[in-house]
């Protein structure tokens, strides 16, 4: 009983602006880095993870605007095509805002497997606009979205000891 209860009191604890922003940085940054040409196909969206984890768990603060927002600057960044990645993080923004209470109310375990086909949807709509672009779907695409789900319950843990560095454990 007293783990129910610090787990809903999770969910309420205040987080910095300032906190989701560097989040967001840093996972923008993780997704610049290069990969080897044998190890793109792996990559995982490191933008899309942490924009997932805050839109489940705080949807009040972090949204479609933000996502979209976010999505513009990385097709900036890497030089694709404009809108491709507004618009596949606006899609799993979206999806984990619908879908938050319910994800949060699983184990980690769970929860990457309510978690992937989110991701999936992510990968879809890049598969999408690469056939749109170069009338060929290939199936790379969707390999990232396993090893980005295969990522959220390391991510998720290391969000939330980052966000619980307080020094009383009964203060809220």
């Amino acid at each position: 009983m007293n783990n129910n209860l610090s787990n809903d009191r999770e969910f309420l604890l205040p987080v910095s602006g300032l906190f989701i922003g560097l989040s967001l940085l840093v996972a923008t940054l993780l997704n610049w880095l290069t990969w080897p040409s044998w190890g793109v196909m792996l990559k995982p969206d490191f933008v899309a993870l942490t924009l997932l984890y805050w839109c489940t768990h705080k949807p009040n603060r972090v949204g479609i605007g933000m996502a979209w927002m976010i999505g513009i600057i990385s097709d900036v960044a890497d030089a694709t095509l404009f809108g491709q990645h507004a618009l596949a993080y606006t899609v799993l923004a979206f999806g984990g805002i619908v879908l938050n209470r319910r994800i949060q109310m699983f184990n980690f375990r769970q929860q990457t497997i309510q978690v992937f086909p989110l991701l999936l949807s992510s990968y879809l709509v890049y598969a999408l606009v690469s056939w749109q672009m170069h009338g060929v779907i290939a199936w790379q695409f969707f390999i990232g979205s396993v090893t980005s789900a295969a990522l959220w319950t390391p991510l998720t843990v290391a969000l939330q000891n980052l966000r619980n560095t307080r020094h009383n454990p009964n203060e809220l």
